[in-house]
């Protein structure tokens, strides 16, 4: 299992890497497949992932990210009431083949999947967006591995023991402060590159480490909605980790933070 999971970690991180540093459409393209894999799995958790319903979700979610290419839609919000109208309408048309938890899951599935997940790319087409990405895999697979090893060696107190018995306060302590070396690191490195100050290389390694506490939250909120529909995984995707939402549950929650930060505080 541990081999199993070392070369599928291995290829998944080389993935990462020939995507964003490709960027443009190509990642474009790529976040929106995983995404619909993404949704796909999490419909499935509610029985619903080939029904017309989720089909509406799946197609919201291409729109969306079609727009984030041209740029059709002026106004989010007419994405949201439109995406939520159309829901609504499949819902009465339909009567009573779903119920009202399954078009709150569909509605959810698009903001929670892709909407989030899309973050990744808008990062990537930032200014410096080539270097700043990679702040969402320094804090979410980086303080991930960060806090296994500390909590392995030092963990001592449960920081969630329903959900995830197995992570500590040690050990999520270490994961912040792994990710925070981790990022300052990483942006001295590449100061020159980025064109940053020191004090800005400060600001980026926060930035990641508040995108690391995020990170917790994304995990443990996907361990969450595993626990209530009593699944071990979300897909067999990728062999020894799972399906998508058990690998990108933390980016998912990731991105759009380092995404919103970077833009504002940089």
């Amino acid at each position: 299992m541990f081999k199993t999971r070392l070369i599928s970690g291995i290829v998944l991180v080389v993935a990462a890497l020939i995507l964003i540093i490709t960027g443009g459409e190509v990642l474009l393209v790529s976040a929106c497949a995983v995404s619909l894999v993404g949704m796909y799995e999490l419909y499935r958790v509610y029985h619903m992932e080939r029904t017309v319903m989720a089909t509406i979700g799946y197609l919201a979610a291409m729109l969306f990210y079609l727009d984030l290419y041209v740029n059709w839609i002026p106004e989010p919000m007419l994405f949201v009431i439109g995406f939520l109208i159309v829901l609504l309408a499949v819902y009465v048309l339909w009567y009573p083949r779903y119920h009202a938890s399954q078009v709150t899951a569909v509605f959810f599935g698009v903001f929670y999947v892709a909407v989030m997940l899309s973050s990744v790319y808008q990062t990537r087409m930032m200014e410096q967006g080539a270097y700043i990405v990679w702040l969402i895999f320094l804090c979410s697979w980086g303080c991930d591995t960060c806090a296994y090893c500390v909590g392995v060696k030092l963990g001592k107190h449960k920081m969630s023991p329903v959900l995830s018995p197995k992570k500590s306060i040690e050990g999520a302590i270490g994961g912040l402060a792994g990710t925070f070396l981790l990022t300052a690191g990483y942006a001295a490195a590449f100061q020159a590159q980025m064109g940053i100050t020191t004090t800005q290389i400060f600001i980026l390694a926060a930035i990641s480490t508040a995108g690391g506490l995020i990170s917790m939250i994304g995990d443990l909120a996907a361990s969450a909605i595993k626990r209530n529909y009593e699944i071990k995984d979300y897909g067999t995707l990728i062999p020894g980790h799972g399906g998508i939402l058990d690998r990108f549950d933390s980016v998912i929650f990731t991105a759009p933070v380092i995404y919103y930060l970077a833009e504002y505080l940089l």
